[in-house]
């Protein structure tokens, strides 16, 4: 099966070149996406790509940081992140990645270097034997391993999704997903110490989805707290009388507050 490579960055013409090669040469399914946090928090649940391209140009502190987003797959090590780069494009980047593991590959782009390390990729095999063109970098200042508690967050909204995994992700180990269909089989896997769920939602809402977690014996005991606007508190507070959530968060909300909430369910 062909790779799935995700191509994004400041560099459009070096992305759009990189592109069309992979997809005419190789015949790898490619996505270009902008190089923005929700967009790429975005395709990265939406599409699951294998390989993500990063192309730089004329980077800042804060263009860089957009691409912590990525930081969990960085550290997971199921995708292989290659960043295309000058020299110093790639001192900008070392200052300020939160990425814990990454390929840096410099311009003008070597083609069958990339083709070689992506073959390498596909087939699942060992790094090639010689020298290589691309330069490993593993970030020794990025975390590795936190024995924190664990939060799943269901909400069909990117952005907000994006922001309460920031404010969170300092304190808690975060994992989102945008439906109860995806919270039903990441549950299959794993077991959230607290899950925040959005109240209003399409096809299945928040109330749905507890009560048809309430009916598996497995998950029925996962402290659940609702994410809602402040037009559905009414039903809300219903809701927590019908269904006994560990109670509700007024979206959107400061961090502090949003901590606190947490703080009074799981200590």
């Amino acid at each position: 099966m062909k790779l799935k490579v995700l191509i994004t960055g400041k560099n459009k013409k070096i992305c759009r070149d990189i592109s069309e090669h992979l997809e005419k040469d190789r015949g790898y399914m490619t996505i270009k996406c902008a190089p923005s946090k929700t967009a790429l928090f975005d395709v990265m649940l939406s599409e699951l790509p294998k390989v993500i391209i990063i192309c730089l140009g004329d980077e800042t502190a804060d263009t860089v940081r957009t691409f912590n987003v990525l930081k969990n797959v960085s550290m997971q090590g199921n995708v292989t992140i290659i960043v295309v780069t000058n020299n110093e494009d790639e001192k900008t980047f070392i200052k300020n990645t939160e990425l814990r593991k990454f390929y840096f590959l410099s311009r003008p782009v070597p083609l069958m270097a990339l083709y070689e390390k992506l073959q390498s990729v596909e087939e699942e095999l060992k790094e090639l034997g010689e020298q290589p063109v691309f330069r490993e970098f593993v970030n020794e200042a990025a975390e590795t391993g936190t024995g924190k508690k664990h939060i799943l967050v269901v909400d069909d909204d990117t952005e907000q999704l994006v922001t309460i995994k920031e404010q969170l992700e300092e304190f808690y180990d975060v994992t989102v997903v945008k439906s109860g269909d995806a919270m039903f089989k990441y549950l299959m896997k794993h077991t959230p110490d607290l899950i925040l769920l959005d109240y209003l939602m399409p096809e299945k809402d928040g109330p749905q989805v507890l009560k048809q977690m309430r009916t598996i014996d497995e998950y029925a005991s996962i402290p659940v707290m609702f994410l809602t606007g402040m037009t559905e508190r009414a039903a809300v507070i219903q809701t927590l009388t019908e269904l006994r959530p560990q109670g509700y968060i007024i979206k959107p909300a400061r961090k502090s507050d949003l901590v606190a909430k947490i703080i009074d369910v799981l200590g």
